[in-house]
């Protein structure tokens, strides 16, 4: 089998390539990454083919979907704050940049197509844990760039009949995940400022709640995906149904550590929801043999990562 990871120079597309080229039934991984957010490191000696470019230059992309089996579409605009900030941008990355994977896959045959959307498109819907059938409230241009990525994927499944899978991911984080610019994730910004001796900032009071999901548990799902070629008619989402506060993965983060850590209560982020909790029945119904990471093992690596990093 030969792949495509849009945005394979990013967090996940670099753990999915490590992961992939490991695979005895993939032959070729082939990576496209602007490296707006990307960084080549993330690849270095993993042997994949790297294009530099944009998920926004159609003879690009359609070149090299004619050359797949499997197109992983990671590439995109994270962050509910950068698109609060830059509304278009999130847009023309995250809705353009899908609509121009998927006619490139219509007009080179029928690849499969796996696309990242994200559980902000369940946004203002109270309801948990929230499944695949409540009505998508997005409350961020993130949200909804997301929501239209999916929407698209899952129509030209219908229409064109591209094998499609529309995952919906929830607050993913592991190793090769920066935490070095104002749009981090918590994850990263919470074992950093940990590690660096500085209070860890709280947007609000804690409470929140999240369906963290480690990275490898996440690329173990992508992978069993490609390799066994599956496509669904509706989204689905990748987590597994825990449901933990800020606090509480700062007690996490503080057993691992065998310290107290100071913390500084800030404003909430215009955008972000109150909580979020995944129902997993689809997903194991479609994975039924793949188990999570635990949230302490998980934390465990993560912070074993920053720590190389520092020592480096």
């Amino acid at each position: 089998m030969r792949v495509l990871v849009t945005g394979g120079a990013g967090f996940i597309g670099a753990n999915l390539c490590r992961r992939l080229v490991a695979t005895p039934q993939i032959r070729r991984v082939t990576v496209l990454d602007d490296l707006s957010t990307g960084s080549r490191e993330n690849l270095t000696g993993l042997g994949v083919d790297l294009i530099v470019g944009s998920i926004l230059d159609m003879d690009v992309v359609r070149g090299l979907v004619e050359q797949v089996d499997s197109v992983v579409h990671l590439a995109a605009r994270p962050s509910v704050p950068r698109s609060i900030q830059d509304p278009m941008a999130s847009h023309l990355a995250n809705a353009t940049g899908t609509m121009v994977v998927l006619e490139a896959a219509r007009q080179s045959g029928s690849p499969q197509v796996i696309v990242a959307s994200s559980s902000s498109v369940y946004g203002a819907n109270p309801i948990l844990p929230k499944h695949e059938e409540l009505a998508p409230r997005p409350l961020s241009p993130y949200g909804a760039s997301k929501l239209a990525t999916e929407a698209y994927a899952l129509a030209y499944g219908h229409s064109f009949g591209l094998p499609i899978l529309a995952f919906r991911f929830f607050n993913v984080f592991g190793p090769l995940q920066s935490a070095s610019h104002a749009y981090a994730a918590v994850v990263p910004s919470f074992v950093d400022a940990a590690l660096q001796g500085r209070p860890l900032n709280v947007h609000g009071d804690g409470t929140q709640s999240r369906d963290f999901t480690f990275v490898d548990s996440v690329t173990a799902v992508l992978e069993r995906a490609i390799t066994s070629r599956l496509a669904h008619p509706d989204p689905v989402n990748l987590a597994f149904g825990s449901r933990t506060t800020l606090l509480e993965l700062i007690s996490e983060i503080e057993s691992i550590l065998g310290c107290a850590l100071p913390r500084v209560h800030v404003d909430p982020r215009p955008g972000d929801v109150a909580h979020s909790q995944a129902d997993a029945t689809v997903l194991r119904g479609l994975f039924p043999d793949i188990e999570p990471v635990s949230l302490a093992d998980a934390v465990r690596v993560t912070v074993q990562w920053f720590r190389s990093l520092a020592a480096s």
